[in-house]
């Protein structure tokens, strides 16, 4: 007999399996120049898996894509709806601890034992309807996607948020074919080798998901990525409005609190408000909230401006009370404060940098002592780390530690956390490259040498550099060896695992550490990646393994 739990975890593993097959990314790369190859491969599965397109209809969608605040955007719009009394079904990426977090249903993730059942439901039905071509199982995102319409539907949910996976255009959840609404965050260089490499073939992309009749949102873009949505929309004949700002839905009442910290939140809270907004009236629901007196019919960079109204008593809660794990969140737990935003392009880590800042200025002092900062960064995929380091710089941290997005030093961890698209040996070399971005950036631009990779099974992968600039940086194999040494035993929650021989849980980097030993208070940015950031949360936070 199986112990309960196993269940769960022979699905992720079997789940794990489909990473490899044909990896969605590659198959991305290959298929570009033909969207319809892939979209039709969708509803083939669909169908495979006992679904037509039109049975999505039922499930009242919003469907929304960006580059950067979608995941937000979506925490929000489904919390004010909560918020209606209407059961949401809610699907992201990535997940940050377990894999389930990717399908709640009113907020929360679905037990394991439906995970379970639909996963086995989904996978032996797929089984049972191979034909013997190359493609007969979906991959990992296109898997989660089908097994999500098909809980949200079991479980008779009155609407589902739906958050692009990558893009727009192409992108797996855009068999969707009647949403309710559809909104679009704010828009980024991202997944160059996928989407394109300037901000209007991104715009494209993300326009892609825009359909006939279907009203749809934007917050405010550059020009040239802007006119692209624009020209989208009329092409597809999709009424596109711009948001106003949420200083215009604020005009005459008390200010919008919001659940998440960041000024960068307040354009993913005025998206979310409008497309909550829409959709209720859209459903003819009558608690709507009135239109401000300001809100006559505008046109700004050539859209219509939504019309601004008063939000509602249940919107103004469910911007208060939305929670959204690894977004600008802040653990504080005895003298160290850990920051943890997975923020991962450009202009994210710039809004992460400034919220960063903020939250150090209006922290009261409670201690007199002296204060620390650490940076703990990894970046993966096609992404530019030295730009992502360049933006951190103004930030001024006494230590810059980079480790792979890795709990434990190797590749077969915890199922949730396995990525079968990369190998140890790659992403450590990358955590190598940051190490020397770092200090080329800190010293001046002047390179820096290459460090050799430590010892065989060390704790520390490369020591800090012969001639450090202004901060010390460290290279270590996994996220728990770089928080066992970050923190220096002081985090009264996290207990590193005892060593074998009784050896020191942390490598003794002399006086390197004796900042942290010594520190009042040690202050932890965790950026650069939503899986560093889900590594750390897990070994921080256990309850969010259970």
């Amino acid at each position: 007999p199986q112990e309960p739990g196993m269940e769960f975890q022979d699905a992720v593993r079997m789940l794990n399996t489909l990473q490899t097959n044909a990896s969605y990314l590659e198959q991305a790369k290959r298929q570009r120049g033909d969207p319809q190859t892939q979209l039709e491969a969708m509803e083939l599965y669909l169908a495979r898996s006992g679904l037509q397109v039109e049975d999505l209809d039922r499930l009242n969608i919003i469907h929304v894509t960006g580059t950067k605040g979608k995941g937000s955007t979506c925490a929000f719009t489904e919390r004010i709806l909560r918020n209606y009394g209407l059961k949401t079904g809610f699907f992201s990426s990535p997940h940050l601890v377990q894999v389930r977090e990717r399908i709640r249903i009113n907020g929360q993730p679905i037990s394991r034992e439906l995970f379970t059942k639909h996963f086995w439901r989904l996978y032996q039905r797929l089984e049972e309807t191979k034909d013997g071509s190359y493609v007969s199982m979906p991959a990992y995102f296109r898997f989660l996607t089908l097994m999500a319409f098909h809980v949200f539907l079991q479980e008779k949910v009155d609407l589902a948020v739906v958050e692009v996976g990558i893009g727009g255009a192409y992108d797996c959840t855009n068999i969707i074919r009647k949403p309710v609404v559809c909104g679009v965050s704010s828009l980024g260089v991202d997944h160059t080798s996928i989407l394109g490499d300037t901000m209007e073939k991104i715009a494209w992309q993300k326009g892609g998901i825009f359909k006939r009749g279907v009203p749809a949102f934007t917050v405010l873009q550059p020009d040239g990525p802007l006119a692209v949505l624009r020209d989208r929309a009329q092409q597809i004949s999709c009424p596109l409005y711009l948001c106003p700002p949420l200083e215009a839905l604020e005009d005459g009442g008390p200010p919008l609190s919001l659940g998440l910290e960041g000024e960068h939140q307040r354009s993913n809270a005025a998206l979310a408000l409008q497309l909550a907004h829409c959709w209720l009236q859209q459903q003819d629901h009558q608690d709507v909230g009135e239109l401000t007196a300001s809100s006559r019919p505008s046109v700004m960079r050539q859209l219509p401006l939504a019309p601004a109204f008063q939000p509602t008593a249940r919107m103004r809660h469910g911007l208060r009370d939305t929670e959204w794990l690894g977004r600008t969140q802040v653990l504080r737990r005895g003298p160290l404060t850990w920051y943890l935003d997975g923020a991962h392009t450009t202009s994210s880590v710039q809004a992460c940098v400034r919220w960063f800042l903020a939250a150090l200025r209006h922290q009261e002092r409670q201690s007199t002592g002296p204060e620390v900062r650490v940076l703990l960064f990894n970046s993966t995929g096609d992404r530019d780390p030295a730009a992502l380091l360049k933006v951190l710089q103004p930030c001024q941290f006494d230590y810059a530690v980079f480790c792979p997005n890795l709990t434990e030093r190797s590749l077969s961890g915890d199922a949730d956390q396995q990525n079968f698209m990369v190998t140890l040996d790659q992403v450590l070399h990358r955590c190598l490259e940051h190490q020397q971005h770092w200090s080329r950036l800190d010293d001046g631009g002047r390179s820096a040498p290459s460090p050799e990779p430590a010892g065989p099974e060390p704790l520390l992968l490369a020591p800090p550099p012969a001639h450090p600039g202004r901060s010390t940086s460290l290279v270590f194999g996994c996220i728990s060896h770089a928080l066992q040494w970050i923190s220096q035993g002081r985090d009264p929650v996290f207990q590193p695992p005892s060593p074998p021989g009784g050896r020191p849980p942390f490598p003794v980097a002399g006086s390197k550490t004796r900042l942290l030993r010594e520190a009042a208070a040690i202050h932890v940015l965790v950026t650069g990646s939503l899986h560093l950031v889900g590594g750390v949360l897990k070994l921080l936070d256990p309850s969010l393994s259970q």
